[in-house]
């Protein structure tokens, strides 16, 4: 349904704003880190194995190595000659009616082309050159793992890109790595603006509140692997944002809270439209909560301006500061969303791109969402108790209980 009202500019989409802040963002450079310092890094270079795994094919089972041909009959006898242990690998070749004890992870003894798993073997003296009865086998292969099963030498085991997981390291250490090229974190500065906020710790005069958007957006970036830089608070004068900016060094980004609407005392705007070293990219996007939203520039430092209420500063640190993190470091840039039904019926959206605060619940009928019965941009109680947001599109028609609706995981450290 397009917007009606001629007199007012239409309202950027929040893809489209997403797209104008991914596209005014430079990659970081790279940097060189053994993988055990390198957890939650973002790799700027594809891994390559430097070895095969398994480097040769081994036992999946405890049981004995066999020639298929001699266990095609049952039961059968064979003699059991050797063992295989993993590290401990046997150097002879089977032939006709014997059988090797393996244990899991030992290599297959040369000759071998079958598992018989221990349970399908009567009970025997764990010595060699005693008989064994086979009452049951497998086909050829099965409790077999072949070489190069997981990783082959010379194969892109992780693609740049990739952020560095515990398991990631793993992976890399048992393909024979020991470093990774990855992107260095992007250094994001952090500036609250305000005449009534004060630094947390401090008493309140009347009139003050705690700067709790910069706490949080500290953290927000710190769990996005990215550097926070704390700008301080800069007062509601003209020119005390960009000022504050000057005076940091080496940043990749700015985020800055407030000052963000249309009163006598929020300059953030206007400090961009005006300054001769600042330009400001838009302002106002068709989203709630964060209609507010800024895109600009600082003697060339992309800036993204969030609005001063918590919530909104969360929502929008969530739909554009992460990923736009995430595209710095060359990280995937998408905030992935899947459907879920409704937990109550929900009325008709209007122009504005919605985020309701919710929960997921389970329940015997699979998963649902529960939106928050206060929706109230201050209330950061609400935003704190919540594990997701409905994300409804402009102009969303009323949705009733069991409904379809597109959800957004609150990820449990942001």
């Amino acid at each position: 349904m397009p917007n009606n009202d001629s007199s007012k500019p239409a309202l950027l989409g929040v893809d489209y704003a997403l797209a104008k802040i991914i596209a005014m963002l430079s990659h970081t450079g790279t940097t060189v880190l053994p993988l055990v310092e390198a957890l939650g890094y973002t790799l700027g270079k594809d891994l390559v194995a430097g070895l095969t795994l398994p480097p040769q094919a081994v036992s999946a089972m405890d049981g004995y190595a066999v020639r298929g041909k001699d266990v095609s009959i049952l039961p059968c006898q064979l003699t059991r000659i050797a063992e295989s242990a993993a590290g401990h690998p046997w150097a002879g070749k089977i032939t006709a009616g014997e059988a090797v004890r393996v244990f899991t992870g030992a290599a297959m003894p040369d000759g071998a082309d079958t598992i018989v798993v221990q349970e399908d073997v009567d009970p025997v003296a764990e010595q060699d050159n005693v008989e064994i009865t086979v009452r049951s086998a497998e086909p050829a292969g099965r409790y077999i793992r072949p070489a190069g099963l997981d990783v082959t030498k010379g194969q892109v085991i992780l693609s740049a890109g990739t952020l560095l997981s515990a398991r990631a390291i793993g992976l890399a250490c048992a393909a024979g790595l020991t470093e990774a090229e990855v992107s260095t974190r992007p250094k994001i500065g952090i500036l609250s603006t305000g005449d009534e906020l004060v630094h947390p710790g401090n008493i309140l005069l009347p009139g003050q509140i705690i700067s709790s958007n910069a706490s949080f957006l500290k953290s927000f970036v710190t769990a996005c692997q990215a550097e926070a830089v704390d700008l301080g608070i800069a007062r509601d004068v003209p020119g005390a944002m960009i000022s504050a900016i000057q005076n940091a060094k080496n940043l990749d980004l700015v985020v800055t809270t407030g000052g963000a609407s249309v009163g006598v005392h929020d300059h953030v705007v206007s400090d961009l439209d005006n300054g001769a070293d600042s330009g400001l990219s838009f302002w106002k996007i068709a989203m709630r909560p964060g209609k507010p939203l800024i895109c600009g520039s600082v003697d060339g430092i992309p800036l993204i301006g969030l609005p001063g209420n918590p919530v909104s500063t969360a929502v929008c640190a969530l739909v554009f500061l992460r990923p736009a993190i995430a595209h710095m470091a060359r990280g995937t840039q998408t905030t992935p969303t899947f459907m879920v039904p409704l937990g109550v019926d929900l009325g008709t959206n209007d122009h504005r791109q919605d985020y309701i605060r919710s929960n997921l619940q389970d329940s015997s009928n699979g998963q649902t969402i529960l939106p928050a019965s206060r929706q109230d941009s201050s209330m950061m109680s609400v935003l704190a108790g919540a594990n997701a947001l409905i994300v409804r599109p402009p102009y969303d028609p009323a949705k009733r209980a069991g409904d379809l609706v597109k959800v957004l995981h609150i990820p449990i450290l942001l």
